[in-house]
């Protein structure tokens, strides 16, 4: 028998072998956790709508329960600027491009893993230059002292996958895999969310500098005219002195403001992927943002398949639950195979003739008698493994739901902040304006008009803040509930990938 005909027939026989020795898969078969058999994210109903105030991002908002997320959901604020930073910062941002990297990382790992359930072949040639001691036999059939040997020869070795061993690593392998999928979703949705935010933040710092430096510029105004009061007599100088005080007062807060503005220039730079030398030319001001009317409020069942870290952590679930296969599988009977076919010859034209080739096929199985407990113990490892990873998958569905919670609380409650944040600004300032006509005319105290500016500058500042609440807590909304990821033409499929056998198959779910 020739070796191309030695090996044909191995390799015959280990498919034939692969196919009807690998039926038996030990250990868990993974199953999706139920979605929470909850009826909704808060204790009570949600109204139907938001308080509506007259200012600007002042608009009731209507919960639209079970409505769908669009994928660009930053677009609902209709700000051009805002549009031309998130697509920059999708295809720039480092930590996303690391994020995306780990999931190339994590799907060769995979593929590498599947070569375990075929057979491994390599080849080999060897030649060498010999002489037989003159005292032993001559290794030549012409009896020659010296001679050549030339080796031609194929290794064969195969494990079958008796137990499912193998095919419960790589179960691991995929499972792990869709957890840095579902990562690279959590950190695209944190990128997004955060150049929101970013952006807001800056439209409110640089309305509550405006605000500010209005405040101080009414107060310089009420100064002079006290100090033209107290060139005519009319006042003491200690009226002039109180203003004098408030209004350094009131500059004294404009570098403050000045410097989180720079620092958030900062940050917008570094999430869009620049050196903070780098600054977009785009600014913001709440006056250029939209504030969202209809607020999609998904369902608390679809929330499990929409959250990323939801199911990143359901993923790590399954690999913990294939690790106990693993495990088990190590405690079984190892079986290996072997083959290997070859020539030899003491020179090269005579590889290839009639008797020059050899063989030898074998096989093993090794069974762990005594190890000390090692394998049990990993085996009770696996399963505390797959507890703890358990428990750590609840925990995260239970801070998601609290995420949403939270947000449609603050939702509520920011609108109703921002209406009596408008009140108070009508107030303060029919307040100031009395004051600054008595002041015309002399009729009002330092006191009293001290009063009426740092009750304008409070309520200045406390509406610009309100505002900027309303455009955060809709961001915070839409991230919290997954932010649409699965709208993305390139995102990845919402039922799981991690399926390579049919015990640890994932039921296919609708998307959110």
């Amino acid at each position: 028998m020739t070796a191309r005909r030695i090996f044909r027939n191995l390799k015959a026989g280990a498919t034939s072998l692969l196919l009807t020795v690998t039926a038996c898969t030990v250990g868990p078969d993974f199953k999706r956790p139920a979605a929470p058999a909850v009826p909704g994210y808060t204790g009570t109903t949600l109204p139907a709508e938001t308080a509506a105030s007259p200012a600007g991002g002042g608009a009731a908002q209507r919960y639209d329960i079970g409505r769908d997320i669009p994928a660009a959901w930053w677009a609902l604020f209709h700000s051009p600027a805002l549009n031309r930073l998130v697509t920059e910062a999708i295809q720039n941002n480092p930590n996303l491009q690391s994020a995306e990297a780990a999931l190339r990382q994590a799907h060769e790992l995979t593929r590498a893993g599947q070569g375990a359930l075929y057979p491994s072949v390599q080849a080999g040639l060897a030649a060498s230059r010999n002489k037989t001691a003159a005292t032993l036999s001559p290794a030549t059939a012409n009896g020659s002292l010296y001679y050549s040997l030339y080796t031609a020869d194929l290794t064969v070795s195969y494990v079958p996958d008796v137990f499912g061993g193998t095919r419960r690593q790589i179960e691991t392998l995929a499972a792990q895999e869709e957890a840095q999928r579902f990562e690279v979703e959590a950190t695209y949705l944190t990128l997004t969310s955060n150049l929101v935010a970013a952006a807001v933040t800056e439209a409110a710092l640089r309305g509550q500098l405006a605000a500010t430096q209005e405040a101080a510029a009414t107060q310089r105004d009420a100064l002079t005219i006290l100090r033209r009061q107290e060139g005519l007599g009319q006042i003491a100088g200690a009226d002039v002195a109180i203003q004098e005080a408030a209004l350094a007062q009131a500059e004294a807060s404009i570098p403050p403001l000045q410097k989180q503005l720079a620092q958030q220039r900062d940050l917008l730079a570094v999430l869009l992927g620049r050196y903070p030398s780098q600054q977009p030319s785009e600014t913001f001001d709440l006056a250029a943002l939209t504030l969202p009317q209809d607020l999609p409020v998904s369902l608390p069942s679809q929330l499990v398949e929409q959250r990323p870290d939801i199911r990143a952590a359901e993923a790590q679930l399954h690999a913990a639950s294939a690790q106990i296969g693993v495990a088990i599988a190590n405690r079984l009977p190892q079986i290996t195979l072997s083959a290997n076919p070859g020539v030899t010859a003491t020179t090269l034209s005579q590889l290839f003739i009639p008797g020059a080739g050899f063989w030898s096929i074998g096989g093993s199985v090794a069974q762990t008698l005594f190890d000390g407990g090692t394998l049990g113990h990993r085996q009770h490892a696996a399963e505390a493994a797959l507890d703890e990873a358990a428990a750590q998958y609840r925990a995260t569905v239970q801070t998601a739901f609290q995420n949403v919670a939270d947000t449609l609380a603050a939702v509520h409650s920011d609108a109703d902040a921002l209406t009596k944040a408008v009140a108070a600004r009508q107030a303060a300032a029919t307040s100031l304006a009395i004051a600054k006509r008595q002041l015309a005319l002399g009729a009002v105290n330092s006191l009293a008009l001290l009063t009426a500016e740092n009750a304008d500058a409070q309520a200045r500042n406390a509406l610009v803040i309100a505002q900027a609440a309303r455009f955060s807590d809709t961001a915070a909304l839409f991230q919290a509930l997954g932010g649409g990821w699965w709208n993305r033409p390139t995102a990845p499929d919402t039922a799981s990938t991690a399926e390579p056998t049919d015990a640890g198959k994932a039921s296919p779910q609708p998307r959110g």
